[in-house]
């Protein structure tokens, strides 16, 4: 009964996740529309610089990162905020149903909605731009769910500690953005200068990028095992606030 309950719940949430043109818009369609540009103005020829690789087979797994971050810094902070403003996490509450299922269902609404956003980009990759692949799928599959559920802990303490829905989405803003920028989203890691590639070194988010580029390229899980423990860390970190400020009204 409490399962049936459960997956009827994740399956409303999917659906009302699906009407919000916002919500949507970033995690399904920004990514592929920005491999849309770029990919037609460098292409995707392999060079050196990339190991071989050309700037699509390495933009795809960094995007990747970039549809994580969107989900669970912008997407996660407002809903929460938006539902509390609106007095209908204090409904949930009132239902014969406990917490914690509903906040699985969200939990596993935001894992589903973004690795629906991954398979996009992913698509879009292959079929324009002929992408290249040389890793373990079980491998990616897993780190990508890793990455979101570290930064779904992220979101749900920007969430629980902001007090409008306004605020958390100035809050998840400026926390996603400039982490694209620095964490090798919007231009590779070999690109930037060596200043920023040392702070971006303690952002969340550049350690995703790092992960899901390594793994795609054919790297295994045990040769990223400094970028699991940072993203274990920041998901067990988000995930501790979010349990110490989440409020329901």
């Amino acid at each position: 009964m409490m399962v049936r309950a459960w997956a009827r719940l994740t399956i409303m949430e999917v659906k009302l996740y699906l009407r919000e043109p916002v919500a949507a818009f970033f995690t399904f369609a920004f990514a592929p529309m920005m491999l849309v540009i770029f990919g037609a103005i460098y292409g995707n020829r392999p060079t050196p610089l990339f190991g071989g690789r050309g700037m699509v087979d390495v933009s795809v797994p960094a995007y990747l990162g970039m549809i994580i971050a969107t989900v669970g810094l912008i997407s996660v902070p407002i809903g929460t905020a938006a539902r509390r403003e609106a007095k209908v996490l204090r409904r949930f509450q009132a239902t014969p149903l406990p917490p914690a299922v509903y906040l699985s269902a969200q939990m596993a609404m935001y894992v589903g909605v973004t690795m629906l956003g991954g398979i996009a980009l992913v698509l879009v990759g292959r079929l324009l731009f002929g992408m290249r692949f040389e890793g373990n799928p079980l491998a990616v599959v897993v780190g990508f769910i890793l990455g979101t559920i570290a930064f779904l802990g992220l979101g749900l303490a920007v969430g629980s500690l902001a007090p409008t829905a306004r605020v958390a989405q100035a809050v998840g803003m400026i926390l996603a953005f400039p982490m694209m920028a620095m964490g090798g989203v919007w231009m590779p890691l070999e690109i930037l200068p060596e200043s920023i590639r040392r702070i971006s070194a303690w952002l969340p988010l550049t350690h995703v990028v790092t992960l899901m580029r390594g793994l795609w390229a054919g790297g295994s899980l045990g040769s990223h095992l400094g970028d699991l423990a940072f993203l274990i860390v920041t998901g067990v970190v988000g995930g501790l606030l979010a349990a110490r400020f989440f409020r329901w009204e």
